[in-house]
């Protein structure tokens, strides 16, 4: 397996970091109660979908590292791997839409709806990447490759909406609503977790 095909094919941890990139505090008197309330909704669905797309993005840069695994492995681990980045990004877009606005934050709607497409979106090529390795001829090996380097250039694709998505979600992160998520314990935990060096495994 093609290692600079393998890190193009694992590309969504980065969105996730911005999702829980809420460590840092804000003024004394805090933000409004209602607006920490919000956050909680929102940042009680990252840790379990952090982790999940974290694990996704593992498994597709091992394959990178073994470049003897059959064509029937490589595919189980890239299908698997994509639906349960499209779950996450689901879950993440879904718990925005829970949430709704964010309570006295101006164009507050605008922002959240914004983010919560974006992550909508991200899901839904992933999807589309899943049926893509999923309908790969994993009997001839020279097809195999063939369709892999197809579904990596789809794969930029969905990179840059991962960082529409990740500036959807610092649009949104601003002010009194990063202040808010600071609150949360769930979303420090998830920043602990994704600060861990996802990257550096994918871009071998």
């Amino acid at each position: 397996m093609n290692k600079k095909l393998a890190a193009a094919l694992s590309g969504g941890a980065v969105l996730v970091v911005a999702v829980s990139g809420c460590t840092s505090g804000g003024g004394d008197e805090g933000p409004d109660p209602k607006l920490v309330s919000w956050a909680k909704t929102v940042c009680d669905a990252v840790p379990a979908q952090s982790a999940k797309i974290k694990s996704a993005n593992a498994s597709i840069a091992a394959i990178a590292r073994d470049s003897n695994l059959p064509p029937q492995s490589a595919q189980k681990t890239y299908v698997s791997a994509f639906q349960d980045l499209a779950d996450g990004y689901k879950a993440l877009a879904d718990a925005l839409d829970t949430a709704g606005a964010p309570p006295g934050v101006e164009s507050g709607a605008k922002l959240q709806q914004d983010a919560a497409k974006n992550i909508a979106g991200l899901s839904t090529s992933y999807t589309e990447l899943k049926k893509q390795v999923d309908g790969l001829d994993t009997k001839n090996q020279g097809k195999f490759a063939k369709g892999l380097k197809e579904v990596a250039l789809q794969t930029k694709e969905v990179g840059k909406q991962g960082d529409n998505g990740t500036q959807a979600l610092k649009r949104l992160e601003q002010g009194e609503v990063k202040q808010a998520m600071a609150k949360q314990p769930s979303c420090k935990v998830a920043a602990s977790a994704t600060a861990q060096p996802t990257a550096s495994a994918t871009a071998g």
